[in-house]
This record gives C-alpha cells, structure tokens and sequence, in this order.
C-alpha cells in the first residue's frame, strides 16, 4: 500500500525533475495530515526549484489538514478537493487562491504513476 511519505516522495522528485510542472505557482503548501498515516509535509515552490520537506520549516502560505487516507484519495483521484472542502472532510487556512490551484501540483504525482 502507498504511504504518504511514498507520494511526497514522488512529488518531490518529479518537482526536482521539472520544477515547470508548478505552473508558475510560488509558494509554501503545508500538509497537516491525520489518521492512520499522520504527518506534516510542506511542499515548497520557489521560482526555479520545488521539493517537499517533512516538518513545518517553512512559513506556509496555505495550509491543508485532513485525514490522510483522504489525502491519498484525492491524488489518485477519487476525492475532489472542493467536494472534500465543501464537505468538511478538508481544512483549509491561509490563501485560498493557491488552494484552488493545488489539483495543478498534486497533478505531478498522478503524471508520474500513470
């Protein structure tokens, strides 16, 4: 079964690999996540680099929590993130716009698994 360290991972490769595919966002997304695979993971987009980086190093400019078996369902695709915010299944604080475009980033992950 994959983790969430596993998709962090991926994402964090796949932004190493060609930080293009943040479609010119630049900010710091911060993953609180719950349940039986907890964690906090950033993910970091900067100009001319992305990663993700376990822990809160980062001063996030949007933060997600949700359970983490959500998580994984919304990158493979099965949860909608505005049906999982709508439904309270999903957390969001800070700028609501780079939320918006979080399907955009979380898209690396599903771009490389398929």
């Amino acid at each position: 079964m994959t983790t969430v360290r596993d998709i962090f991972q991926v994402i964090d490769s796949q932004l190493r690999e060609d930080i293009s595919r943040a479609d010119g966002i630049v900010a710091v997304y911060q993953f609180n996540l719950s349940g039986s695979d907890a964690g906090v993971y950033q993910v970091v987009l900067r100009p001319d680099a992305g990663f993700v980086i376990e822990g809160e190093k980062e001063t996030p400019d949007c933060t997600l929590s949700m359970d983490s078996d959500d998580f994984k369902k919304m990158v493979d695709g099965e949860l909608n993130g505005t049906e999982a915010f709508m439904s309270g299944r999903l957390r969001i604080d800070g700028d609501m716009g780079l939320a918006l475009r979080l399907q955009e980033v979380l898209s690396a992950y599903n771009n490389a698994t398929q």
